[in-house]
């Protein structure tokens, strides 16, 4: 529930007051500097306004002399109220995040209904980490193994059309690996751990290796220059680059046929991957419709 304080202030002033509290909750810190730049404000304003957010809730946060800057004690809990989709809206696109009341849809907008949006209180400690370069300690429930406590480095939040992902290193079978965030419980940040330089982003190798993915119309279909014209295509051809990482995802999500011979006949397969071959050394091409290789692959999902 919103702060009952909150409804005599005015438009401006919550939506700073929400950008202190949504800094915090996801990110952990909040400074001057931070409310000064995103709202062009002068540094008494910006004083101000954290004196009166310290004012609104006491117990979220505490200033850390040697970082100077302002971060979230254990005891936070938020002001406002969180949506999911705001809050991972804003934190992919930067936008969103400064509107401290709901404002109705402009237009009439229906979107597909999502089964499963990621807690806000898991994904706050995940994005606190990520965005202070800190592991965390979860417990995890994987398909393959059940119920564990692991240790992670995470660098990542990943969409991949269905359900939310963090990608990160796993202490304990050494590898990167994408973990669904519904599937993690009871996070905390390792505070003081130090990050090894194998765990960082820079060391994810499935991530910093780009894919080149030509994609053609399928060639079962009747009218191919339907797809040509919905995808932008220039002759013919729809050539994007991603992520080794995340080229299963995008392949699935599309229903992508990857077959060699283009053999998937259901009228979902609007889109054929010209070249197979540009999957070799693709972690997670078992993900994509219809590709197989003789040797069976790990889809790097956990």
């Amino acid at each position: 529930m919103i702060h009952p304080n909150l409804s005599s202030m005015n438009q401006a002033q919550r939506e700073r007051l929400f950008h202190i509290d949504f800094r915090l909750y996801f990110l952990g810190t909040i400074n001057r500097n931070d409310l000064e730049c995103r709202f062009g404000i002068k540094q008494a304003a910006a004083t101000r306004d954290i004196t009166l957010y310290k004012e609104l809730a006491p117990k979220n946060l505490e200033y850390d002399t040697k970082a100077k800057t302002y971060i979230q004690r254990e005891c936070f809990k938020p002001v406002f109220n969180f949506n999911s989709n705001q809050a991972l809206s804003a934190l992919l696109h930067g936008f969103g995040d400064d509107f401290a009341m709901t404002n109705p849809a402009f237009v009439p907008t229906e979107s597909p209904t999502q089964l499963n949006l990621p807690s806000s209180d898991i994904l706050a400690c995940i994005t606190r980490a990520i965005h202070n370069n800190q592991a965390i300690k979860i417990k995890y429930l994987s398909l393959s193994s059940g119920l564990s406590q692991r240790e992670i480095v995470p660098h990542t939040l990943v969409d991949n059309g269905l359900r939310w992902h963090v990608r990160g290193f796993d202490r304990q079978r050494q590898k990167f690996s994408d973990f669904v965030i519904n599937r993690i419980d009871k996070p905390s940040v390792l505070v003081g751990n130090i990050i090894a330089e194998i765990e960082t982003k820079a060391a994810d190798l499935q991530w910093q290796s780009i894919v080149e993915l030509q994609l053609i119309p399928h060639p079962l279909l009747q009218h191919p220059e339907t797809i040509e014209f919905e995808y932008g295509m220039v002759n013919g051809l729809l050539s994007i680059q991603v992520r080794a990482a995340v080229a299963g995802y995008v392949l699935r999500r599309w229903n992508v046929d990857c077959t060699e011979n283009h053999a998937l006949t259901g009228g979902e397969y609007h889109l054929w991957l010209k070249d197979a071959q540009a999957l070799n050394g693709v972690e997670n091409f078992i993900l994509t419709p219809g590709y197989h290789l003789a040797a069976e692959g790990n889809s790097g999902i956990e």
